[in-house]
């Protein structure tokens, strides 16, 4: 991988420019939002937004301010293991969406069935695709249908001002959800009024068209993007159209400001296998609508409320054409999510105090999803179809947290207390605490232990087809996990070696045991995981004090899993975790204006699955294990003032693989692009 990775912890922020309100108006203008505010949803706090400028400069990272925590923190107050993406590197590599950037990410799992953002599961630590928690701009925008739907978010990759990625579990931070970790994609607008337009087109009919626009008006700045993008796809049935629409603005009052986001995606695209290879040709439409508005106000003592709403749409066909005869239609779900929460964070002589909570509400239309509806509802958009079946459930959680830093040392404790509508009617703790130590100044120590929880998804719940049956009855999953590390940092070098402890019980999967046909959700009793992971960066430029060899970017982790004894168990997600990975990445100035980035990947997939292989009678079935690969990719890049030109090599030696089950991967695919800035 050639991104910097910069490890922040959720902790404390050193900054002292809050204040109480000043003024009465303002207190009214607040309290007129929270009323509005509690009487609809509820509280909780949301990830802070901060200007990542400083992260692309070469400055002390240890006085950077990130968020992704109760109270935002500077990175010198480590607790927990961070990573930072910020806009320079995104640009650098050569991806076009954010399943692919996080591929390079240590200890990030991400399992592509549709190429370029079309449709992946993203996993942390060995945990699966349903137990990573997805935010945008702070926002929790998880599907609670599937984890599948999760990353299907209103922009392009051209958007995304930086990522950061927590490790491990985030309930404290971010309540039920953030089981093996959280991923906030974080969108951004210039310092001045700019227009950028992109361009890509590449192998297998591929064309992407994107812009954004950055306009201040007062103290109104306004962002708005757009994009569309279309293949023929690699092969049969994997052909795609997507496009989104994004805006955001932002009102300075001074010491408050209001942030507004609106968003849609769409996209359809032939899904090849995706979810069983007895059927390969698959069809699926997805659309996403989301919407939030977020004050944060004070100066002393921060409030910050926040509400929002995401709704989704899915169309899954099981045969695109020429259905069989036994075929009853398609698939239908809609998901809305309603949310609110708040965050108040209250400095004073011993540290730093957060308290605050958030109600979310779910639920699910859908002519198989959930239970049987007295009424049906017409499906919008889709004529004659109805939905049959519907579910909903409520999460409320109210937190406390208290930060505290002297000297060399940092800590933050603290706990939430959930109520979940589908559980018994009793609350649930989830309490967790961070420490870290500058052992020298390049030095630092730290460790961390928090407990989690992830309720089902819909589909786990409900969902039957085919070949799969879900389950009502089943349990939440609940986990207890230690960790600790060092860091070592200089001029030309960062680096971080860590170790994690996971104890997990009633881990959801699909999965069929010996003699079953069908695949059913079930709770796994309990799974222990262990996991080590060392990565770093080496500046040449400061190192040896030139610029042709700028940087070298190095990464391995390993995890293991001691399951249950299941004989004959054959597991679909769970047990098919990435038990080996290595990055590496390679950053040249090849001349002048000319750059050469490679990046080289190496994963070893734990399990196996079943290969499908046609017959004259139909297929067998041939139990198969996942092979390891190596990929390599490849950036040409020339940079001006305004412009730059691309060339990309995605798989750059052709290699044949396959990472879920029986989907197969694109080979070599060529790209290339021009990307246009002006400010005025």
């Amino acid at each position: 991988m050639f991104f910097e990775k910069e490890i922040a912890c959720f902790k404390q922020w050193r900054g002292n420019n809050y204040a109480v309100f000043n003024s009465m108006h303002k207190v009214l203008r607040i309290g007129t939002l929270l009323a509005v505010y509690f009487s609809l949803f509820g509280f909780k706090q949301t990830l802070a937004q901060v200007d990542t400028t400083s992260l692309n400069k070469k400055i002390s990272l240890e006085e950077v301010e990130v968020s992704a925590r109760r109270a935002p923190a500077v990175y010198s107050e480590v607790g927990r293991v961070l990573h930072i993406i910020s806009k320079k590197e995104i640009e650098s590599l050569p991806v076009y969406s954010v399943q692919d950037l996080l591929r390079y990410a240590m200890n990030v799992d991400v399992r592509q069935r549709g190429p370029l953002g079309i449709q992946a599961d993203v996993s942390i630590r060995g945990g699966s695709f349903d137990q990573v928690m997805i935010l945008f701009n702070g926002i929790n925008v998880t599907d609670p249908q599937t984890g599948h739907l999760s990353l299907n978010l209103p922009v392009s990759m051209q958007s995304i001002e930086r990522v950061e990625i927590l490790e491990g579990p985030g309930a404290r931070v971010y309540g039920p959800g953030a089981f093996s970790g959280a991923i906030n994609f974080v969108t951004g607008s210039k310092t001045k009024d700019n227009v950028t337009v992109n361009a890509m087109g590449g192998q297998h009919g591929l064309y992407n068209f994107a812009a954004n626009t950055t306009i201040s008006t007062g103290k109104l700045k306004s962002y708005a993007a757009a994009d569309i993008s279309s293949s023929d796809g690699y092969i049969e049935n994997t052909d795609f159209k997507n496009h989104s629409l994004f805006y955001q603005g932002q009102y300075d009052f001074g010491y408050e400001k209001l942030d507004f986001q609106l968003g849609h995606n769409n996209k359809a695209f032939g899904a090849n296998a995706f979810y069983t290879p007895k059927y390969p040709n698959q069809f699926e439409q997805n659309k996403t609508t989301f919407a939030s508005l977020k004050l944060t106000s004070g100066k002393k003592v921060k409030v910050t409320p926040a509400i929002y709403w995401r709704r989704h749409h899915d169309r899954f066909e099981l045969f695109r054409n020429n259905p069989a005869s036994w075929y009853g239609g398609h698939n239908y779900h809609m998901t809305d999510v309603f949310g609110g929460n708040l965050n108040m964070v209250i400095p004073w002589k011993f540290g730093k105090t957060s308290v605050g909570g958030e109600v979310r509400s779910e639920n699910i239309w859908s002519n198989n999803i959930g239970y049987d509806m007295e009424n049906t509802l017409p499906v919008p958009g889709e004529g004659d179809a109805v939905f049959t079946k519907s579910y909903s459930r409520a999460n409320s959680s109210v937190f406390l947290e208290h930060m505290y830093t002297t000297g060399r040392f940092s800590m933050s404790a603290g706990v939430l207390m959930n109520w979940n509508s589908a559980l018994d009617y009793k609350f649930r703790f989830f309490p967790g605490v961070d420490v870290s130590y500058w052992i020298t100044d390049e030095f630092k120590a730290f460790a961390s232990l928090n407990k989690s929880l992830r309720m089902p998804t819909f589909t786990d719940l409900f969902y039957t087809g085919p070949t799969n049956i879900g389950n009502p009855d089943l349990k939440p999953e609940e986990a207890l996990t230690y960790e600790g590390g060092l860091k070592y940092s200089k001029q030309w070098l960062s680096s971080q070696a860590s170790v994690f402890y996971r104890e997990a019980n009633n881990l959801i999967d699909w999965g069929r045991l010996e003699g079953e046909e069908k695949y059913k959700t079930r709770n796994l009793s309990q799974m222990n995981s262990v996991g080590f992971t060392f990565q770093g960066r080496i500046d040449f430029e400061s190192l040896l004090n030139q610029d042709h060899l700028r940087g070298f970017t190095f990464g391995y982790s390993m995890i293991d899993q001691d399951k249950d004894n299941l004989p004959g168990y054959e597991s679909v997600y769970v047990l098919d975790y990435l038990k080996t990975k290595v990055n590496l990445g390679l950053d040249l100035r090849l001349i002048s204006k000319l750059n050469a980035v490679i990046n080289v990947n190496y994963q070893d997939r734990n399990g196996a699955y079943n290969k499908y292989i046609p017959t004259d009678d139909g297929y067998i079935e041939v139990p198969t294990d996942y092979k390891p690969f190596w990929l390599t990719d490849l950036r040409l890049q020339w940079t001006e003032q305004n412009y730059k030109i691309y060339v990309d090599a995605n798989n750059l030696f052709d290699t044949t693989y396959y990472d879920l089950g029986n989907v197969p991967q694109p080979g070599l695919w060529l790209k290339a692009g021009v990307q246009v800035s002006l400010d005025w």
